[in-house]
């Protein structure tokens, strides 16, 4: 994996909690090719590492993400690069998103500026979005006549829904905080300064709870979403047997009747 400060992706895992970062300040944190692959590859590798208990997706700079990089696009365009072009959903988007929702650990977005196009469906994806007061939203995929992408058909009508979720296709915007927070984009919005701060004490918490029960909760509602009441209760079901042998679940019942505050391993 690409380290240095310098990568247009950067990991950290601390305590738990595993921070990537978009690091492409100069260019909005726009998704090139190169950039894509070394996501795709982290946010894969984070959700295989069990010391990442939570994962905060965020960006350097005015952006958190603006989507695709449109200069290497009309470069590919003029070029005769329009294979590569359109592959991309396919080789990268679509494993991205895939491995950002289904990863079995929570998974939070700190929106810290503009969340354009597939890095709107990129904060999506995740669980919460703490959002900045000064950031916003835009699903920009019609102002350059393309469809929607990185999962933005499935997540944004279930946060927003269908009819507000077409509104914002098809005449895009950029969507100020506080609005997002109204209509349910935003989980949270707070000032700009207090991000890191908010985002932290939330991952921390987080990373200190019951992964495994975390992770079944993020499937279960995943899994509900596409499909019968009766599939989805078999499928709680399934998940209260895994849970149910872990060493979590024996500790928080062993500290409840000790009358303690239980403390969790993951696993």
């Amino acid at each position: 994996m690409t380290t240095g400060p310098d990568a247009p992706v950067l990991l950290d895992v601390t305590d738990g909690v595993a921070t990537i970062t978009l690091n492409r300040p100069e260019a909005m944190n726009s998704l090139d090719v190169a950039t894509k692959r070394l996501l795709l590859e982290t946010v894969t590798a984070v959700a295989d590492d069990d010391a990442a208990r939570c994962v905060v997706l965020t960006g350097t700079g005015r952006a958190f993400c603006t989507g695709q990089d449109l200069k290497e696009h009309v470069s590919l365009l003029t070029n005769g690069g329009s294979d590569q072009l359109f592959s991309t959903v396919d080789e990268h988007y679509n494993p991205i998103v895939t491995a950002v929702a289904g990863m079995a650990k929570p998974v939070l977005a700190a929106v810290n500026g503009v969340a354009a196009g597939a890095g709107a469906s990129l904060a999506m994806a995740c669980d919460l979005r703490v959002v900045a007061d000064t950031a916003g939203f835009n699903l920009a995929f019609a102002n350059v006549a393309l469809s929607c992408d990185t999962g933005a058909s499935y997540h944004l009508p279930l946060l927003v829904g269908r009819a507000r979720a077409m509104e914002l296709l098809y005449f895009p915007r950029t969507v100020r905080a506080d609005e997002a927070l109204e209509i349910g984009l935003a989980s949270q919005v707070v000032p700009a300064d207090d991000l890191a701060g908010v985002v932290g004490d939330l991952a921390r918490r987080l990373a200190d709870g019951p992964t495994v029960a975390l992770g079944a909760m993020r499937r279960s509602v995943a899994y509900a979403a596409g499909h019968s009441f009766e599939e989805a209760l078999a499928f709680e079901s399934a998940r209260m047997t895994q849970t149910g042998a872990t060493r979590d679940h024996r500790a928080a019942v062993d500290a409840f009747l000790a009358k303690e505050k239980p403390v969790f391993e993951g696993r």
